[in-house]
């Protein structure tokens, strides 16, 4: 079976302590066909907090200079680890609908391999891990649904990345509050948004962290998996989201089986911007 993980931080992510010559290593030691490093990079926070004065929710700024100093570590690793391992260049930018500016600066960056499109936080308010979902009545969290699932309706119609992110992000941590929410009366925009990326040639991922933080499936499940199969999508990567050098290919397996199962016999990775289609089976 090709396994591939193409969602990976390292210490150059506010989020992560992991070594990246330790998660390089790592990565050739499992022998994948491909690993991306992604780390993140926040275009409502691209720059210092003086930039923003008006941003109160969130307490970690200047992502630019995460961002430079991400793509630069990876691409002289790329040079150290030619013919070793096909290591590729990639960031997860969040939140590009909040600043196009940004956006298009990133996308732009000739180093880049592959670029991730998340959406971690809505426009004036708190990224959805840190949202004390208690002050919220059932009806608000499904406001706050729609608002992501049109707000991720957005930015598959802007469409310069390569890949959407871990669709069904914001249920992890609905999950953590122990609120149950029943995602299908947003069918409609989410086949919107695949067709979207469909169309243009644009990518979801099976994102497997769900696996093994206690969500108990991937970020989307099968069921959307196989409905971006379904409206056409061809491109279908795999991340294991992970934030230490132990998670780095973490239930990849598991992910090319839901691959499969949905109806793809291949994966993708991106390199210089383009994909690169090898089948699940060899």
């Amino acid at each position: 079976m090709t396994l591939i993980d193409c969602h990976t931080h390292t210490q150059f992510s506010v989020d992560s302590d992991a070594d990246i010559n330790e998660c390089v290593k790592r990565a050739c030691g499992l022998g994948l066909s491909a690993y991306a490093i992604t780390d993140h990079c926040e275009c409502n926070r691209f720059y210092s907090k003086e930039h923003y004065p008006d941003e109160t929710t969130y307490q970690y700024f200047d992502f630019g200079i995460d961002f430079e100093n991400s793509v630069s570590a990876v691409t002289k690793l790329k040079e150290q680890y030619s013919g070793k391992t096909e290591l590729l260049c990639g960031t997860e930018m969040g939140q590009a609908t909040h600043n196009y500016e940004v956006a298009e600066k990133i996308v732009s960056d000739k180093r880049l391999d592959f670029v991730l499109a998340s959406m971690h936080q809505l426009p004036k308010t708190e990224d959805f891990c840190f949202i004390d979902y208690t002050e919220y009545t059932l009806d608000g969290i499904y406001k706050l649904c729609e608002r992501y699932f049109i707000e991720i309706n957005r930015l598959c119609a802007w469409g310069k990345f390569d890949v959407l992110a871990h669709l069904t992000y914001f249920m992890r941590y609905l999950n953590k509050a122990k609120i149950d929410v029943d995602i299908s009366r947003f069918d409609d925009i989410i086949a919107d948004s695949f067709r979207l990326l469909a169309q243009n040639g644009k990518g979801i991922e099976i994102n497997t962290s769900g696996l093994r933080q206690g969500f108990g499936a991937t970020f989307p499940d099968l069921k959307y998996v196989r409905m971006f199969r379904e409206l056409g999508g061809e491109v279908l990567s795999i991340g294991s989201d992970s934030h230490t050098v132990e998670d780095i290919g973490a239930n990849v397996s598991d992910a090319a089986d839901i691959a499969k199962a949905a109806g793809f016999r291949y994966l993708a990775y991106f390199k210089e911007r383009k994909p690169v289609f090898i089948p699940i089976e060899k």
